[in-house]
């Protein structure tokens, strides 16, 4: 196995275990994360978001699958269900994840999956209605940032 697809295995390997100090030690220094709720995340930040969605997440239930990497960049499928802590709802979401390395730590992550059918497992009746709507998604970002920030003001103040 290429050594950049035992990155990847360890970074989920890790998530199942909800061990985000792991996974951020999987990332560059200068990371660049992007998925469709966080939508640009550089350094640090990508950690913590991963720290922040451990933490939440108590049910969380994580499998990889599709590893491929090569010298300079890979991919994964990987599946999470877990509870929805701001509606209690369940979620089980499919995402495709494409790695770029450097210095043998993932330098780029981009994780896609469809955020309308996220809103609505996670948002029931309306984000099955309006989850489509550039508004409701604009929101669910804003909301995700604003999680993010007070996580990071929290952990900052320990």
């Amino acid at each position: 196995m290429h050594p950049h697809a035992q990155l990847i295995q360890t970074f989920y390997a890790a998530f199942a275990k909800r061990d985000a100090e792991t996974m951020a030690s999987c990332y560059h220094p200068d990371i660049r994360f992007s998925d469709p709720v966080f939508t640009d995340l550089r350094g640090a930040r990508a950690g913590n978001m991963w720290r922040m969605l451990c933490e939440r997440a108590p049910t969380l239930k994580v499998q990889s699958s599709g590893i491929a990497a090569d010298d300079t960049a890979g991919r994964a499928h990987w599946e999470a269900q877990y509870e929805f802590s701001a509606t209690k709802r369940s979620v089980h979401n499919n995402i495709d994840a494409k790695f770029e390395f450097a210095g043998g730590k993932i330098s780029r992550h981009t994780d896609s999956f469809d955020l309308w059918r996220w809103a609505g497992m996670a948002l029931g009746l309306k984000g099955k209605l309006l989850g489509w709507a550039p508004p409701v998604q604009n929101a669910i970002r804003k909301q995700g940032m604003r999680g993010l920030d007070a996580y990071e003001a929290r952990s900052a103040s320990r």
